[in-house]
């Protein structure tokens, strides 16, 4: 995630607060899973090596608490994300669980339970609300969280490899201070997760960059998507 602040004094470089755990590079999907937190670490070299980081505040995030977590999303699939885990999935009330919120075996879903899950929720969720953080109280202009971006989050299930919506918890945050948000999405896939939680307000316009054909996942963001009310 990248969040950047405005206006900004164009005559003056712009403060940037970096941020990343090197803990992040430790969570693992699964050996067939396409997402490899793994590569925030090599993304983290590579700026030590052009060293980029003596020109960015770096700082280490803290981790995002369950009760943060639930701005967005529902208080049971929190709860659901801090007790599931590879030992106990197959147990029958967790089966059930899996299910209603999408979630499941390694390779066999596109969000799989693996060690760690929320405490990997918690980095990269933590990371994305401290830089709205430092946005709001004028310490940065422009925040990154290489570990975060999960932009198909839904509020009571996982979605596309993504679990808790770090962008929709940070937008959140940012609303309370600026008026109005505009959220810019480049990934190849569209970002559902985020203009589903914002479309029924005009404070947070979603823009996003995606391939679309109806059926390329998530098979949604066509171009007569423009939200509803205001």
């Amino acid at each position: 995630s990248c969040f950047r602040a405005g206006p900004h004094n164009h005559s003056m470089a712009p403060r940037v607060a970096y941020f990343h755990d090197p803990e992040a590079g430790n969570f693992y999907y699964g050996p067939s899973h396409p997402l490899k937190p793994h590569r925030t670490q090599l993304t983290h070299q590579l700026i030590l090596g052009y060293e980029l980081h003596q020109k960015m505040m770096c700082f280490k995030p803290r981790r995002a608490t369950p009760h943060e977590m639930t701005k967005f999303h529902t208080e049971e699939y929190i709860e659901f994300l801090r007790e599931i885990s590879p030992d106990n999935m197959q147990q029958q009330n967790m089966v059930a669980r899996m299910k209603e919120h999408n979630v499941g075996a390694v390779g066999q879903y596109d969000c799989p339970v693996f060690d760690g899950i929320f405490p990997y929720c918690q980095l990269y969720t933590g990371g994305s609300l401290d830089g709205a953080a430092r946005l709001i109280d004028g310490t940065a202009d422009i925040a990154i969280n290489w570990s975060g971006g999960l932009h198909h989050g839904k509020r009571n299930e996982a979605s596309g490899f993504c679990y808790t919506n770090d962008i929709v918890l940070a937008i959140i945050e940012l609303l309370k201070f600026y008026p109005r948000v505009l959220y810019v999405d480049i990934d190849i896939h569209h970002g559902d997760g985020v203009e589903e939680a914002f479309f029924l307000t005009d404070r947070v316009m979603t823009v996003s960059f995606h391939k679309y054909d109806g059926a390329f996942f998530p098979q949604t963001g066509a171009l007569a998507d423009i939200g509803e009310g205001k």
